[in-house]
């Protein structure tokens, strides 16, 4: 019997516009490896996930994605220049900061509302 695991991969709402959130994605660094009128696949080193052509109200403000990187100070120069907020609608995007649980995080809010953590690790 082999259950290995290979990869989980989430899938996330565009909101009301499908092609703007892929570019969204795209200035933030993702590659866009595939994509139709219904769905994309959007990868960032390891890391992918879907974009969906659907304009879920529920996932705006309740869904969330972590992305660990080597280092979010760097990730903050660069998403900070992009001038994301004024972009895109609904775009926030919050200052690196440190938490009790070690961990520095950008907070950012993708169009459709999706907050995502953007984060490495401080503990020594």
């Amino acid at each position: 019997m082999d259950l290995g695991v290979r990869e989980i991969i989430t899938f996330i709402s565009s909101g009301k516009d499908y092609a703007k959130s892929i570019g969204f994605y795209v200035d933030m660094g993702f590659g866009l490896e595939w994509s139709n009128h219904e769905i994309s696949s959007l990868k960032l080193g390891n890391c992918r996930f879907f974009l969906q052509n659907y304009p879920s109200e529920w996932m705006h403000g309740n869904f969330m994605m972590a992305l660990e990187v080597e280092n979010v100070d760097d990730w903050w120069t660069k998403l900070s220049s992009l001038n994301l907020e004024s972009k895109y609608e609904g775009v926030r995007l919050k200052a690196p900061q440190d938490y009790p649980w070690g961990k520095r995080e950008i907070h950012l809010s993708d169009p459709n509302g999706v907050l995502w953590h953007i984060s490495s690790d401080i503990r020594k």
